[in-house]
């Protein structure tokens, strides 16, 4: 054991030689190092506070030097602390171009059941009403609940699904009685089937299969409907009392949403709608709400719709063990008895806790960071005079009156061709958060200023640990002082090993 506490003695002793004979200069070496350092430094203005003579003059650069020093701090703070608050700008592009892509224009029938289909149609709007819940907020008076639990108690394998597939709105020749995109007539079959709030709706230029595009303004798409009043109605008694057609201009990758965004038609009404394009680009967080690595599952491109239809897929999924035919996903179907028993309530729970939000960066469905809007200006007009009300009741063999109680004639199409394009940008990046402007500015500094700091900063820090370390407490002494200390011989074969 005393073999091996000498042994560690004499490899601190050698230490300890090895800083002092090698690493730790004289103190004259020291002086000279800072004075050339002073006088050799690009910093300006140090070596006049002290090579200058006159201590008046050195006490007046030794302000200057302090005060814009004191100014390039406060500077570079103020720059880190815009930075750091995440600015933007943004900036609006006017693209004009040869062509550009015709929109996905959802239609459907605000009367949407046939009349004939069902004995007591208040209760099939209120089932509907349940089913588009999950679209829309809707909440149930209690006056119906007790008719509505004798219907489903008495109908459990009635489907929703297919009566309304059945017995909503259908588009044939009887229901599109012109159909013409950009001089070319189009058919019922070029409408794809979907549901919405609405019940059967049916979407032109569906998921973009066509690509269909326009290359000049003022035509587009032009559509004249029969809503065939007599045959479609709705329930007056839950609110519904409009006729005619409700549409909603939306990007082909994209889902309807109806909820407050859709245009009306009202019966004997002529539409012209005259459409642009927008596109927004937001930046991701912390400048903006966005996300860029958030993908969707059943959606090719991601929307906060879609987002929130998925997410509402989700919940319903783990609490009623069924997915609702209205939301994407590949679950088991709900039957009616669990819509009304299970998915209102979850739907109902959803909205109240937040469990699906939209809009900011924390949200479940943040803002997505590139979106296509359609923003319309719509006017109106009658849908014909006198002889265009006895032109279409002599073509459709019908009367002047049903000509104005059921026809509804749509135009869409651009205004010009050229889209917006709104794109948010960040106010400061990275490279112009560079201080360089405010230190050569105020201190004639550089980036080699700044190297030069910290060499001397680090070269005199290692000198005051070496310091530190030689003025640390020697190692204890033993009893024999003359066995224990080392000999004048095996001190310099200590110093020569270091």
């Amino acid at each position: 054991r005393e073999f091996t506490i000498k042994g560690k003695f004499y490899i601190c002793f050698s230490i300890r030689l090895c800083l002092i004979k090698k690493l730790l200069p004289h103190l004259e070496d020291r002086r000279r190092y800072h004075e050339e350092f002073v006088s050799s430094t690009s910093f300006h203005g140090v070596h006049n506070v002290v090579h200058t003579q006159s201590k008046a003059r050195r006490v007046l650069w030794l302000l200057i030097v302090a005060g814009c020093l004191a100014t390039v701090i406060w500077q570079i703070c103020s720059r880190f602390i815009y930075y750091f608050s995440w600015p933007t700008t943004s900036t609006v592009v006017v693209q004009y171009v040869e062509n550009i892509k015709f929109p996905s224009v959802t239609f459907c029938n605000l009367n949407r059941f046939q009349a004939h289909a069902v004995s007591n149609l208040k209760v099939i709007f209120l089932v509907w009403n349940i089913v588009s819940a999950i679209l829309k907020k809707f909440a149930m008076e209690d006056k119906y609940s007790q008719e509505l639990n004798d219907f489903l108690l008495g109908n459990q394998n009635f489907s929703i699904k297919e009566f309304t597939r059945k017995n909503g709105f259908y588009l044939n020749s009887s229901t599109l009685l012109e159909c013409d995109f950009f001089g070319k007539p189009c058919y019922p079959q070029d409408f794809e089937h979907v549901f919405t709030e609405y019940g059967n709706c049916f979407t032109f230029n569906h998921n973009d299969l066509s690509a269909k595009r326009v290359s000049l303004s003022g035509r587009g798409l032009h559509l004249l409907f029969d809503v065939q009043q007599d045959k479609f109605t709705d329930e007056p008694t839950l609110g519904y009392t409009d006729a005619g057609v409700t549409f909603i201009i939306h990007s082909p990758q994209e889902l309807p949403r109806f909820d407050g965004l859709g245009l009306l038609t009202p019966v004997g009404m002529h539409a012209r709608v005259a459409i642009r394009q927008l596109k927004s680009i937001i930046q991701e967080y912390p400048w903006g709400e966005c996300k860029p690595d958030i993908k969707l599952q059943y959606h090719k491109i991601y929307s906060t719709n879609g987002c929130l239809l998925e997410c509402k897929a989700r919940y319903i999924q783990d609490w009623c063990g069924c997915l609702p035919f209205i939301l994407p996903g590949n679950g088991t179907e709900c039957d009616l008895l669990k819509f009304y028993k299970c998915v209102y309530p979850a739907v109902y729970d959803i909205e109240i806790k937040g469990l699906c939000t939209v809009g900011t960066h924390n949200s479940t469905c943040p803002a997505p960071c590139e979106e296509t809007d359609y923003p319309t200006t719509v006017t109106y007009s009658n849908l014909g005079g006198e002889k265009a009300i006895k032109y279409f009741s002599t073509k459709l063999k019908k009367s002047p009156e049903y000509i104005r109680q059921n026809l509804v004639r749509i135009e869409i199409k651009y205004h010009d061709l050229s889209y917006k394009i709104t794109q948010q940008q960040k106010a400061l990046t990275v490279s112009e958060l560079l201080l360089g402007g405010q230190l050569g500015l105020f201190c004639g500094a550089s980036m080699i200023t700044i190297i030069e700091l910290l060499e001397y900063i680090f070269t005199n820090f290692c000198w005051m640990c070496i310091f530190l370390l030689l003025k640390a407490p020697e190692m204890p002494q033993w009893n024999n002082p003359s066995q224990n200390q080392p000999t004048q011989k095996e001190k310099k074969r200590g110093i020569q090993e270091c």
